[in-house]
């Protein structure tokens, strides 16, 4: 936590000296960013060598087992391919609305991803902030631990994302206004955001469930279940609804997938759940 704070902070405070007082603009703001990364790099490194940390690092036992780094990357595959396809999405997506719409549309499609960054970011640090606590209790045979938590998490994703884009669906010209004061722009959000967040209504129920499978080991379903919702779902129904909607069909393309992946999500979570656990309980029995 401190190593966030001390990155995030340090960005905070120095976004506005390189980008107003050194009037640097998006290049000030690049090189914030990667100077408070680097102190919370650098931070990181030296408590991990240091004698406070729980297991210290040293040089002689850096030695690489492609065992261990060959599970941590299966593991790694779901959270890397969720972000790598962001930027698939945002392309087609973007691609979309400019040649259905015009830059109107696209502007408002980035007011919207950014309002949905306000809440989906801290519901995805809840999530890897109970992840490993999930897999620690997992690995050591402490099932009912195990279950309270996925349960919790699930459920606290779900009322979180629900509650927070029924606010957002009840005010969107309010969140509209914070990222721009064009009326029309304005306008068009207030008419578009309720089509294009609806999905996220019942999207929290993955957003808790993926995160489950990855801390149970099962990197398999994880991936699948993040490639299902942007590469299977989103960017065909992206390039195919405008055919017969017009603009509206990229609006409608994200409620539409994010309601079937989260369907999909949930009932590979009630099929599997009860296998992988007592599966792994005969393992230990045995």
């Amino acid at each position: 936590m401190i190593a966030v704070l001390i990155g995030a902070a340090t960005n905070i405070v120095l976004d506005p000296v390189f980008i107003f007082v050194f009037q640097m603009g998006v290049k000030g703001a690049a090189i914030a960013t990667v100077i408070s990364q680097a102190l919370s790099a650098l931070w990181t490194v030296a408590f991990l060598v240091s004698r406070k940390s729980t297991l210290t690092i040293k040089l002689w036992a850096m030695k690489p087992d492609f065992r261990i780094i060959g599970s941590i990357m299966a593991l790694g595959v779901s959270p890397f391919i969720m972000r790598a396809t962001e930027s698939l999405i945002s392309v087609v997506l973007n691609s979309g609305l400019q040649r259905y719409g015009g830059d109107v549309y696209v502007g408002s499609l980035t007011i919207m991803q950014s309002v949905m960054q306000m809440y989906s970011a801290p519901l995805g640090g809840f999530t890897q902030g109970v992840q490993p606590v999930i897999s620690y209790n997992f690995g050591a045979g402490n099932f009912d631990r195990v279950k309270k938590l996925y349960r919790s998490m699930i459920g606290v994703s779900f009322l979180f994302a629900a509650g927070a884009t029924l606010v957002i669906m009840i005010f969107p010209g309010f969140f509209a206004g914070m990222f721009t004061d064009d009326a029309g722009l304005i306008a068009l959000v207030e008419q578009m955001m309720p089509v294009f967040m609806c999905g996220m209504l019942v999207f929290g129920l993955q957003q808790g469930i993926q995160p489950t499978f990855l801390a149970l080991g099962q990197a398999k379903i994880s991936l699948f279940i993040a490639i299902f919702r942007k590469v299977i779902l989103l960017v065909p129904l992206a390039l195919i609804l405008p055919l017969r909607f017009g603009v509206m069909g990229i609006y409608y393309a994200e409620p539409i997938s994010d309601v079937l992946s989260a369907t999909v999500a949930s009932i590979l979570f009630l099929t599997h759940i009860k296998k992988i656990l007592s599966k792994e309980a005969l393992q230990k029995i045995v």
